[in-house]
């Protein structure tokens, strides 16, 4: 299996690609400098030219706060680009695997969402991905959406190095009325390639389970052997620019390991 894999120098490119190699399939890295996705005759070039099995679609705007005073960016990448992919990959009879987010949910349900669920995005990085969505569906008779939740991964900024970095501190406060499913980026890798053993549609790829930011940082920081000074607080003490849903919690059909598994091998991984 032939495999383009777009933003693969991001943190889930760089866990993914090797995950896929592994599984046997050979496997194209593109970045920014080799694909721009927002140039469509660069895109059909690079596909006709390749013409892949699959594209894992990870390139992405995800500076979720800066959407809000940017959407003119994010919309470019996250929705114009994902619609130049998902005609290439129509015209061509190319699957893609679009790469999405909980945020397309407004956390209001109170119980796990399902991937039928009515999505209603808080801010704009939910929105433009979920102009991303509808583009895959639109020109896409065969596609993967997988949307996925509080990504960390060895190879970026994420939530997990964030907390590690302040240990230090004399006090740390922490969201606690924010619910979610954190989720490693090689869990997430390994769920995409089960995906590909199911039917056609949208999938919740994620850690199975879920917690507050507040318990994900007590999890870390006691797994990592570390005591601090941990203090839980309400969204409202931290304003951001963008909302964020209280509960985005999705129900996964076991694609992904119980969220601690997870994080406790990203952790051993991490001491090497």
């Amino acid at each position: 299996m032939k495999v383009l894999v777009t933003g693969a120098n991001g943190m889930l490119g760089q866990d993914l690609c090797p995950v896929f190699e592994d599984a046997g399939a050979f496997v194209i890295e593109t970045d920014a400098d080799t694909l721009d996705i927002t140039d469509k005759e660069t895109v059909d070039k690079v596909l006709n030219d390749i013409h892949p099995d699959l594209v894992v679609h990870c390139a992405a705007y995800t500076n979720v706060d800066k959407a809000e005073e940017d959407l003119k960016t994010a919309r470019l990448i996250n929705s114009n680009g994902t619609e130049n992919i998902a005609k290439a990959c129509g015209k061509l009879g190319i699957t893609p695997v679009y790469i999405s987010t909980d945020y397309v949910f407004d956390g209001t349900k109170n119980e796990p969402y399902m991937p039928d669920d009515k999505p209603n995005p808080l801010n704009n990085y939910g929105l433009t991905k979920l102009e991303g969505e509808n583009a895959v569906k639109k020109y896409c008779e065969k596609y993967y959406i997988a949307r996925t939740s509080w990504l960390y991964g060895h190879h970026g900024k994420n939530f997990v190095e964030t907390m590690l970095s302040l240990a230090d501190r004399p006090e740390i406060k922490v969201v606690d009325d924010q619910i979610g499913c954190p989720t490693w980026t090689v869990e997430l890798a390994n769920g995409i390639l089960k995906l590909l053993s199911k039917p056609y549609g949208t999938y919740h790829v994620c850690g199975s389970g879920f917690v507050s930011w507040f318990g994900f940082a007590k999890e870390i920081f006691e797994r990592s052997g570390l005591k601090v000074n941990l203090l839980p607080c309400k969204t409202d003490e931290f304003p951001r620019p963008a909302k964020r849903p209280h509960y985005s919690v999705m129900e996964n059909n076991s694609l992904c390991r119980n969220w601690q598994s997870a994080l406790q091998d990203y952790l051993k991984l991490r001491d090497f």
